[in-house]
């Protein structure tokens, strides 16, 4: 006994020594049958973190677990992930690990983790899948056929927590599956598999960007028949759910060379018309218990026949529903008198015979009742469109008849009889004399709020005529915060507005008494993710100018608000287009005065941008400078005058959140002229300290009258160009620069009378007559830094009084110089007898001044006519 004990301690011994080392014997084998599949059969770059073999955790099967394994295209899908899972399980008998690396190993069971698997299509027809490498042609007339690499004999396989893609950019076609749970019990009947499987997932489905499926919870338990030889693949049993709506399959999918062949009926299994409401997404419906129904709501469907690259399959799908009508428990009303009739037909396999016909679509709520009927044709290329509506429809009932979770608050009585013909290539071209459009179409009563709009809108009521070409708008009543409208005029393009996202161009002529341009100024949020293991939300409250409008507005306003700003009677165009507003021709009163404006604002770029040309007429220098920030940057001085002004500024530059200019960023230029105005040195420390130290000038007393200059400004600088101006006989020359912030470098020059200097020149001033003290000036140079509230005042006083001692200098010269030349000309007649021709009476009276001017002409002479006469005798003598 103890000898068979002893020997089975060995074999258990022996036996988990073995179930712990054989793992680590036939790795290697693993790993190169893996390497072998890709090397042999891939033309792709696969790769995976790990490969753990274990004899236990599946016994009595042999366990092998792939960590990470991905599959990335070469070109021309070039770095895109095909597939992706964090984990692959396979359990298989433990002897597939004692085979070769080219044989064939069975497989039991297969379980994918977290798998992410995108199918992709370029528009040339290149698919992603497309990595089988191609076996060289060769000559033997029958290759024999490869045994492949893995054999399935599956008992049981899943997909957990995946996600899988479809996107075919030839058929402009979407499928996308999140939260896919898929598994399947497999069982072997002759040369059939039978697949037991359950599925769940989220699905969005869209085709030609037009969504039909938008994350609608699909599942589905059905039992497959696989009938591998023949690629042929049957349901037998099966439920499915899409959201709410159940519906059962029958028929097969057999894939061959050259197509594909499908033979497939769907339906309810009941007509209870909660069978509708489940077909709308359950973020929507919200709850269906408790809801009352009645009638009958019911979908059939066939697809028949072959779908290769020229056909599809036919197809019949009718969706019905007769006298039905639900009444949530929790709302005051009910929608009656449901009627569907509705088919999807396709009776040529050709895809573009698709059409969808609605033959009666009609309910009602209270009292008012809906209507529509018609046909959309040729679905895939140029949908021609042909509807009808009918009806009456109080907004506000929507929300007490169906729990709609909107944001926004509705209310109105909409009125519609319209019928309309046109296909979407005649909208997307602009050819409107191909759209077929009558009838009438009117709202009352309405209203609108939404977070997205800064006020309440109220249209008071609005008529719309539907004519083949165009639609009017025959008047419209509206009011929005401050702001009132009154306006008519044409729509050129509705339905292209509403079917090819096309911008809503018209022209209208637009009435109103108070306007208030912010109250139709829409912010714009933007929300960006950080890469970080945080999140922040950046909000971007810029004002912006709606982007689909492409429209003109010719408009007359009595009062517009802009920012802080009042106009009165304002008039003029307004062009948008592509985010842009075109002003012309706006005229206005402002400030006392008139304005005239023309030029663009623009949102379209992150930061808005103006471009103006604006003319200010004798506008109220106080009320404009206390209103409007851009006089207050080009001539803070104005803070201390009272009058008028008129200016003409041509300027561009950016636009801050509120659509108000940035200063710093203006560029232009600008000619202003004060036409009157009075000085206030108490209003500003500049011109206090100016006066102070001028005390021959009482500012105070100054009366500027037709005073111009022109400006130019630039990185936030405003320069000023030299000008001259007269105050009470002191003329002033003025120019220089200074900033936004008020920072300023000025020389202003004054030609001040000489006499206003007091007692630094009154000596000099002595010297001359009042006449000449009152006639002489000197110019007094004054450097101004710093900056408005804080100036610096350099008065070069020194190189005044040195100027005035020149002109004094000079002005004596002058004197001098022409006394001198004055008495020697009296000299010189005298000498010539010039005095001959005078009266004895002046003889008498002049005979010692005549003396006088003898001697002193021959003090000047210097004795020169002695000496020439002198210098003659000699010569005689000799």
């Amino acid at each position: 006994m103890k000898k068979v004990l002893k020997v089975l301690g060995i074999l258990l011994l022996l036996l988990i020594i073995a179930l712990i080392a054989i793992p680590f014997v036939f790795k290697d084998t693993i790993q190169d049958k893996v390497r072998y599949l890709v090397n042999e059969h891939v033309n792709a770059k696969v790769d995976f973190a790990n490969l753990d073999i274990s004899l236990i955790r599946s016994f009595p099967h042999a366990s092998i677990v792939i960590d990470e394994f991905s599959i990335i295209n070469y070109a021309p899908f070039e770095g895109d992930t095909l597939a992706y899972s964090k984990k692959i399980a396979l359990d298989m008998s433990v002897n597939e690990l004692f085979k070769g690396a080219s044989e064939p190993i069975s497989v039991q069971k297969i379980k994918i983790d977290e798998a992410n698997i995108a199918i992709k299509t370029d528009a040339k027809g290149n698919s992603n899948v497309d990595i089988a490498k191609k076996s060289e042609e060769t000559s033997d007339p029958e290759p024999e056929e490869e045994s492949s690499a893995f054999t399935f004999d599956l008992d049981h396989y899943e997909i957990n927590d995946s996600k899988i893609l479809f996107k075919d950019d030839v058929s402009k076609t979407m499928l996308a599956m999140t939260g896919l749970n898929h598994s399947g019990d497999g069982s072997v009947s002759g040369d059939k598999i039978i697949l037991d499987t359950h599925t769940h997932t989220e699905a969005s489905f869209s085709l030609d960007s037009t969504k039909y499926l938008n994350k609608n919870k699909l599942q589905l338990d059905a039992l497959l028949e696989l009938d591998l030889k023949n690629q042929r693949y049957s349901f037998k049993e099966n439920k499915a759910l899409i959201n709410r709506l159940p519906l059962e399959f029958a028929g097969y999918v057999q894939l061959s060379e050259k197509f594909t062949d499908i033979d497939l009926s769907f339906k309810t299994p009941s007509s209870d018309f909660k069978n509708f409401l489940a077909v709308i997404p359950e973020a929507y419906v919200k709850n269906l218990d408790g809801i009352q129904t009645s009638g009958d709501f019911s979908i059939n469907g066939k697809i028949k026949g072959k779908s290769d690259d020229t056909y599809i399959p036919k197809m019949d799908i009718k969706i019905a529903s007769n006298n039905a009508s639900f009444k949530y428990p929790d709302l005051p009303k009910g929608v009656q008198q449901i009627n569907i009739d509705t088919q999807i037909m396709n009776e040529t396999g050709l895809v573009d015979d698709t059409y969808i016909k609605i033959g009666n679509l009609t309910f009602k709520i209270d009292q008012d009742s809906f209507a529509a009927k018609g046909s959309l044709r040729n679905l895939t290329k140029n949908m021609i469109v042909d509807m009808m509506l009918k009806g009456t429809l109080n907004l506000a009932n929507l929300n007490q008849a169906y729990p709609l979770q909107l944001e926004e608050k509705l209310n109105g009585i909409v009125k519609a009889d319209i019928q309309t013909h046109f296909d979407m290539q005649s909208l997307e071209k602009e050819q409107y004399q191909n759209i077929k459009s009558s009838g009438t179409a009117s709202i009352s009563k309405f209203t609108y709020a939404s977070p997205d709009t800064p006020n309440e809108i109220k249209i008071e009521t609005a008529n719309v005529s539907f004519n083949p070409q165009t639609i009017s708008l025959d008047n419209i009543q509206a009011t929005t915060g401050r702001s009132d409208l009154a306006a008519k005029g044409t729509i050129d393009n509705l339905m292209g507005f509403l079917f090819a996202k096309q911008d809503l161009k018209g022209n209208f002529d637009v009435n109103s008494n108070v306007f208030a341009v912010d109250d139709f100024m829409v912010s714009e949020q933007e929300t960006t993710e950080e890469v970080a293991s945080s999140k922040s939300t950046v909000e971007d409250e810029t004002m912006r100018i709606p982007s689909f409008l492409d429209a003109t507005l010719n408009f007359a306003t009595k009062k517009v608000y802009y920012d802080n700003l009042e106009l009165q009677n304002t008039k003029g165009t307004v062009k948008i287009k592509d985010e842009t507003a075109y002003l012309e021709n706006v005229t206005s009163t402002i400030f006392d005065g008139g304005m005239a404006l023309n030029g663009n604002v623009s949102t379209k770029a992150k930061v808005p941008t103006f471009d103006m040309a604006l003319d200010l007429s004798k506008i109220d220098i106080v009320k404009s400078f206390n209103n409007l920030e851009l006089i207050k940057g080009l001539a803070p001085i104005a803070r201390a005058l009272t009058g008028s002004l008129t200016t003409k500024i041509n300027l561009n530059g950016s636009l801050n959140e509120s659509l108000i200019p940035i200063l710093s960023s203006l560029k232009g230029k600008a000619l202003a002229e004060i036409l009157n105005a009075q000085v206030s040195t108490t209003k500003t420390p500049f011109l206090s300290n100016l006066d102070n130290q001028l005390n021959f000038i009482e500012i105070d007393q100054l009366n500027l009258k037709d005073i111009k200059t022109n400006l130019s400004f630039d990185d936030g600088k405003i320069n000023v160009k030299p000008f001259e101006f007269d105050v009470k006989g002191i003329k002033i020359t003025t120019g220089g620069s200074h900033s936004f912030e008020q920072k300023m470098d000025y020389n202003i020059k004054l030609d001040v009378p000489a006499k206003y200097l007091g007692s630094e020149v009154g000596s000099l001033i002595s010297q001359l007559n009042d006449k000449e003290a009152n006639a002489m000036t000197v110019g007094i140079p004054i450097g101004l830094t710093g900056n408005f509230k804080n100036p610096k005042i350099n008065m070069n006083t020194g190189q005044a009084v040195k100027q005035l001692s020149q002109q004094i200098l000079d002005r004596k010269k002058e004197k001098v110089k022409g006394e001198l030349i004055g008495k020697g000309q009296e000299a010189l007649t005298g000498l010539l007898g010039g005095s001959k021709k005078k009266t004895d009476s002046t003889k008498s009276n002049s005979t010692n001044t005549e003396e006088t001017l003898k001697n002193t002409a021959k003090n000047i002479l210097g004795g020169f006519l002695g000496k020439k006469k002198k210098k003659d005798t000699t010569k005689t003598k000799n």
